[in-house]
């Protein structure tokens, strides 16, 4: 792909935002964090995602995210920035202030708490959306946060605009991913954005993967998509199994931005666990749980 100039089977975090004691965005927890996880390897940076808190964020505060991305990264990896919201032009907004900090691309789902009830409704929110954008879009496929899947149809036409290079799936469908793959040109990069589902979704021909957990892990995720890169199966299916897939279970069960908070703080990435409201972080018995499956997961490089 690039426009993006990523690797084949390339690995983005999905960065978390670090708030402070006062709960204000940490810019230098943030950058500390974005510059330690280029330093391991990782191939982008995706701030202002679902990991990210995007939706509990100010339009100051995401525009102070992705500049400060951009500037942790000093061009090292492309930055996709999330520019998700429910109207079309606020959409644009977001766009226009990643362009304006330098971002590579933007991640754009369906609108939220409206969904539409015909593929129409989709259609005409992507086109106005994607229609001359400042920057090249990347769709979302995230169901459980939007109410419905990206039409495949939809996904098509859209993959035909020159503006749309490719997409994060996270609806966690094999089946639905694979007939998306086939729907859309090869130059179309899909992202699997389930982090247990990279290693299976190899063999369906994604171009790498979004991942929360690549940021409290990164050794694992690069040395995965080293060994699905060098067709080392015997090697990917061990890290997927005993690293990627126990830890995955066991955050599932506390919602992404809390439980890879306090993975990552284990590992030091990040000076403190803390989310906002509605979100809660899990209590000290389930944090030691997560932090014992995140040893388990560096043991197996």
């Amino acid at each position: 792909m690039p426009i993006l100039d990523l690797p084949d089977v390339a690995v983005s975090p999905p960065i978390v935002t670090p708030f402070d004691a006062d709960g204000d965005v940490d810019a230098d927890a943030l950058a500390s964090h974005v510059d330690a996880l280029v330093e391991a390897g990782l191939d982008g940076m995706v701030p202002c995602g679902t990991t990210g808190e995007f939706a509990s964020l100010a339009d100051d505060e995401r525009r102070t995210a992705v500049e400060t991305v951009v500037d942790a990264t000093d061009g090292r990896v492309p930055v996709i920035a999330g520019a998700a919201d429910a109207a079309v032009s606020r959409v644009r907004d977001h766009l226009s202030a990643a362009a304006a900090a330098g971002a590579d691309a933007g991640l754009v789902t369906l609108p939220y708490y409206h969904a539409s009830t015909d593929p129409a409704g989709q259609r005409t929110f992507l086109d106005a959306v994607v229609d001359d954008p400042p920057l090249p879009v990347l769709l979302y496929d995230i169901p459980a946060t939007v109410g419905e899947s990206i039409d495949v149809d939809v996904l098509a036409d859209a993959a035909d605009q020159a503006s749309v290079v490719g997409m994060k799936d996270t609806t966690g469908d094999l089946t639905d991913l694979e007939a998306k793959i086939g729907a859309t040109p090869d130059s179309f990069a899909v992202f699997q954005g389930v982090d247990a589902q990279l290693y299976p979704s190899a063999s369906l021909g994604v171009d790498g993967g979004i991942h929360a957990l690549s940021q409290a892990i990164p050794e694992v995720f690069v040395a995965l998509a080293d060994a699905i890169r060098d067709g080392d199966d015997d090697r990917a299916l061990a890290l997927h199994r005993r690293a990627v897939a126990p830890l995955f279970a066991r955050c599932a069960d506390h919602g992404f931005a809390p439980a890879t908070k306090v993975a990552a703080a284990h590992r030091g990435f990040v000076p403190d666990p803390r989310v906002r409201p509605p979100l809660t972080l899990p209590d000290e018995a389930e944090r030691e749980q997560i932090r014992a499956d995140v040893d388990a997961a560096l043991d197996v490089v």
